[in-house]
């Protein structure tokens, strides 16, 4: 793009001028910002053109990935990396009197994600198109994506995250491809030459305007489209009050998420899932229409991932247009659709399983219904053939049961492909969660566990520890991340140990730094990072961390002759904003820090720190600076986690549970380079099966977790009063669901040694050492060759 700091400089200038109206002189930062994104556009657009006319010409087979997130953070460094011209914009920049790294705090993190399932959409974008693999991104161009945390009083505050205030640069709205999304009305049924015409009438409809952004690989020239959709009004709505019908459609596309406590938010998140389904298979077919003429052969070009069950509406959707707007039979259109479609679980949860009630999916998406109905109906006719007179089994397997649609059900019978994203998760939805449907259908069930873009969390966020690998091991292992394990040579290198320790207090600095600036508060780097980051659910267990902070407090002030080594806790996190027990959880662990933090008996080896508005920005500091990573969900519920992940690259020391990804972790690094404590699945599955689990027993027979639960309601936190009588109640009163009491004393004990461990520096250099070195198979390049593979079948 730029072969020199003044071929770049001469550009940069003219692009400021022509763009801002402006003398160099003149400009702002965010000036500055816009110039180098919109030149760095400019430029992919030739090969994003290429590209796209390369597959066309050679119609190869096409991979659209629909995800309800894409958590992609900033952009600009990521681009400017994967284009390989990061130094020499940096050093033009420099010259200018400009630093890049103040023009990326200009830049939002983009606010279309919240957790894991969002960046691990963002993760397979990156792996694909450095892959030079054909596969794009559909979702929703959020107005204000989750939203933006403030914490007031220890509280969670929830505020609109304006991250388009400013607009982005790297989009570019395309009105002319925009299409109509119909709601409500009714379906007129009628004959024609023989066979039945469908057609959705008096339907009130919105239009889905495409924003496409480029998806840089990594030195490669394939550029492939994340196309994230709009909600508009049309130009002409019929509707009577027209103010109304443009707020609700406007707020298709207004948030992440919306609380769907109430069929108000219930409707809107179900509007949200059929705008983004029918917009992008619009968008699809048109394209493939271009190319190919027989719908017969769509599965043959065109494979479409559904990313947990919120794009499920893709596979009626689908049969809807091979149905009525093609006017293919059923039984073709069922096998086009099966063929296309595949889907991966997220969740051991049955809470989080989607299900919509029939009240609200029928009249709102009338169509929609009646082919799930039709799909149920079929479905379950087969079911009775297999098992004739066994009511109770088709039931629980049925699409449609107790007024219900079960989303979950409709994505496995209408794919050809269900993947779990971790070993263990995998084993569980064959073997429990969905046992019944890996009965019937075996073939289907397969696992691709879980990855990362190594590019972005340990290239782009933590350089010096990856010029330091490509130092040793040259630069191939950015191609082949698996040859890091070719570190493991220099395990008894004591220069290369020194460096590694330097490289992550250097990180400890930058992250201390950044929380001082923030919260006032100094920390010791050389303390322990102990460190949990990720979003608050009671079965992710932020609770079990901050009892075992208030064990140690308690400890220190009561215990004369009790030493340990200093430690920083860090949490970050966000809570939905209707999910009431996760709220208070924030709560504790902020009225902790405000007493742990202040007591001067025990500040000086405890702080507690949490992180305000934890985002990808915000990670890219913390995974580097992680001593150790806490991944202590309750075993068998996560299903993988991409954390552990990003903190064992880099790294940190796993604490946690057989739980996820960990499984596959430990079996990598072995037992002495992680730390396992807790109740393992089989036990945990045990408990819920058989009974036998009584929180009380252990509130009773153990004094430390007594007196950490006394604490939430004996005043040991001044003003607030039974502020937390909610957790208490959770964990005596609802006996623990989550085995938090349970799991307490082998937590402390893990904890203990891990705190051993760490004052032995060069044993735990070797271990961070040996994290680092097998972290390779967790790219995400090796699980999307797998997806591509073994289940969408791209080249």
């Amino acid at each position: 793009m730029f072969s020199n700091t003044e071929e770049f400089k001469e550009a940069f200038l003219k692009k400021l001028e022509m763009t801002c109206g402006k003398s160099f002189a003149d400009s702002t930062e965010k000036d500055h910002y816009y110039t180098l994104g919109l030149l760095i556009r400019e430029y992919v657009s030739t090969e994003w053109i290429n590209t796209n006319e390369r597959y066309r010409i050679d119609q190869v087979k096409q991979v659209y990935y629909l995800s309800i997130e894409f958590l992609l953070g900033r952009l600009l460094r990521n681009n400017l990396l994967n284009l390989g011209i990061e130094q020499v914009v940096s050093a033009g920049l420099q010259d200018l009197g400009i630093e890049l790294s103040s023009l990326e705090e200009v830049e939002s993190d983009a606010g279309l994600g919240n957790g894991g399932l969002g960046r691990l959409a963002a993760c397979f974008l990156d792996s694909l198109a450095s892959l030079n693999l054909p596969g794009h991104g559909c979702g929703i161009r959020y107005k204000h994506g989750l939203f933006e945390q403030k914490v007031v009083d220890g509280y969670q505050v929830e505020l609109p995250d304006q991250w388009l205030r400013n607009g982005h640069v790297w989009e570019v709205r395309k009105a002319d491809l925009s299409v109509e999304i119909p709601f409500w009305g009714e379906v007129d049924i009628r004959e024609e030459n023989g066979r039945q015409v469908f057609q959705h009438i008096h339907a009130e409809r919105v239009t889905a305007v495409p924003y496409d952004m480029p998806v840089v690989g990594y030195h490669t020239e394939t550029i492939n489209t994340l196309r994230l959709w709009s909600a508009e009004p049309v130009r002409y709505p019929t509707n009577q009050d027209v103010l109304k019908y443009k707020k609700e459609t406007e707020a298709i596309s207004e948030f992440l998420y919306p609380d769907d406590t109430q069929d108000e938010g219930k409707i809107l998140r179900l509007k949200q899932q059929y705008f983004l389904v029918r917009a992008s298979l619009q968008s699809i077919i048109r394209s493939f229409k271009r190319q190919h003429k027989d719908m017969k052969e769509f599965h043959q070009y065109i494979s479409i991932h559904i990313n947990d069950t919120h794009p499920v509406l893709a596979i009626p959707e689908l049969m809807r247009i091979l149905i009525d707007e093609e006017k293919l039979g059923w039984d073709d259109a069922w096998e086009v659709t099966t063929q296309t479609i595949s889907y991966t679980n997220h969740t051991t949860l049955s809470e989080a399983l989607e299900k919509w009630p029939v009240r609200i999916f029928q009249p709102l998406l009338p169509r929609m219904y009646m082919i799930v109905n039709e799909i149920n109906e079929r479905f379950c006719a087969k079911l009775w053939e297999k098992y004739p007179g066994k009511w109770q089994y088709i039931e629980n397997m049925a699409i449609i049961a107790h007024d219900q649609v079960k989303m979950a059900h409709l994505a496995i019978v209408g794919s050809h492909s269900v993947n779990g994203v971790a070993a263990l998760h995998t084993e569980i939805l064959k073997y429990r969660e969905m046992h019944s449907f890996y009965q019937f259908f075996p073939k289907k069930f397969n696992n691709k566990t879980n990855g990362i873009t190594h590019r972005s969390w340990l290239l782009k966020s933590n350089q010096s520890l990856a010029d330091l690998i490509t130092e040793k091991l040259g630069a191939e292992w950015i191609r082949d991340p698996e040859q890091m394990a070719l570190l493991l040579k220099y395990e008894n290198d004591t220069d290369l140990l020194t460096r590694l320790a330097d490289i992550k207090h250097a990180n400890k600095e930058n992250l201390a730094h950044r929380i001082f600036t923030q919260t006032g508060i100094k920390i010791d780097t050389h303390s322990i990072f102990d460190i949990q980051v990720k979003r608050l659910h009671a079965y992710k267990r932020q609770l079990l961390n901050i009892f075992h902070v208030m064990y140690l407090y308690n400890r220190i002030k009561e215990d004369e002759s009790f030493k340990m080594h200093p430690r920083t806790f860090i949490f970050g996190a966000k809570a939905s904003p209707g999910y009431y027990f996760a709220k208070k959880v924030i709560k504790l662990i902020n009225t902790v820090a405000k007493k742990v933090n202040h007591d001067p008996k025990t500040n000086e080896y405890l702080k507690v720190i949490f992180l305000e508005n934890y985002r990808v920005s915000l990670a890219e500091d913390v995974f580097p600076a992680a001593d150790i990573s806490e991944q202590i969900s309750t075993a068998s519920k996560e299903a993988s986690g991409t954390g552990n992940m990003k903190f064992m690259m880099n790294g940190a020391i796993t604490v946690g549970t057989m739980d996820g990804a960990n499984v596959e972790i430990h079996e990598r690094v072995g037992d002495e380079n992680i730390f396992i404590f807790g109740l393992r699945s089989d036990e945990v599955n045990h408990y819920y099966a058989h009974g036998g689990y009584q929180a009380t027993e252990y509130y009773h027979h153990d004094h430390r977790i007594r007196q950490v639960m006394d604490q939430l309601r004996n005043g040991f936190f001044p003003d607030v009063f039974d502020e937390f009588e909610p957790i208490y109640d959770s964990l005596i009163m609802e006996n623990d669901q989550y085995f938090v009491l349970r799991d307490f004393s082998s937590y402390v004990h893990i904890q203990e040694k891990a705190g051993y461990a760490y004052e032995k520096q060069e044993k735990w250099r070797k271990m961070s050492l040996n994290n680092i070195a097998k972290s390779g198979f967790f790219s995400s390049d090796r699980t999307i060759n797998e997806y591509a593979q073994g289940i969408w079948g791209i080249k």
